[in-house]
């Protein structure tokens, strides 16, 4: 079994090359950013409170974090290995995954991350805005998407490198190219 997290900044490529992964080594998919937008757009009690820190570009609370992430997993028997796309962003995140995980007999093998510049950044996003209409991609949240990224999520890149589970991917270049880069990292495992 292989449990792989895909870090990097929004707009990094995280959702296409999780999605590519999960398909090609049979594995669990696991996006909190999908299972949001699920819930926003049906308009459930659980949506319309993910929808206010998500449009201020704020994190959603732990604790409901963790609670959406171990009904996701339970609710696949007997799987490959799951890939953790957009979670954890904190290292509190990371610590309650990691008691999660070792309550369902599992552990976190793999760690990759995306490393795009801030400025391709910025210029993904505001294209996916307008070609996807999507309001939470204006260019003042995603300014504080990235500092939330920088100030929060960043510090995990460390926190798995001392664990010896992080990889560095180039995440700039043509999605089958990253795809390659990262399959030969996983494939070393």
């Amino acid at each position: 079994m292989i449990n792989i997290i895909l870090f990097g900044p929004p707009g990094s490529g995280k959702g296409t090359q999780s999605i590519k992964i999960a398909e090609k080594y049979g594995l669990v998919h696991i996006s909190t950013g999908d299972i949001f937008r699920r819930e926003i757009r049906e308009k459930s009690d659980l949506g319309i409170k993910v929808r206010s820190f998500i449009e201020k570009g704020e994190l959603v609370p732990d604790e409901l974090l963790i609670d959406i992430l171990k009904a996701a997993m339970v609710k696949h028997h007997d799987p490959k290995g799951f890939v953790f796309d957009g979670f954890p962003r904190t290292i509190t995140q990371a610590s309650d995954l990691d008691k999660l995980m070792e309550e369902m007999g599992l552990k976190i093998t793999l760690v990759l991350v995306l490393d795009v510049n801030e400025d391709e950044i910025i210029g993904r996003l505001l294209k996916r805005a307008e070609l996807e209409g999507r309001s939470d991609d204006n260019e003042d949240v995603i300014k504080n998407r990235l500092k939330v990224y920088r100030d929060e999520t960043e510090p995990l890149i460390r926190f798995y490198e001392e664990k010896k589970l992080s990889e560095i991917v180039d995440g700039i270049g043509g999605i089958d190219n990253i795809f390659n880069n990262l399959c030969e990292v996983i494939d070393r495992y």
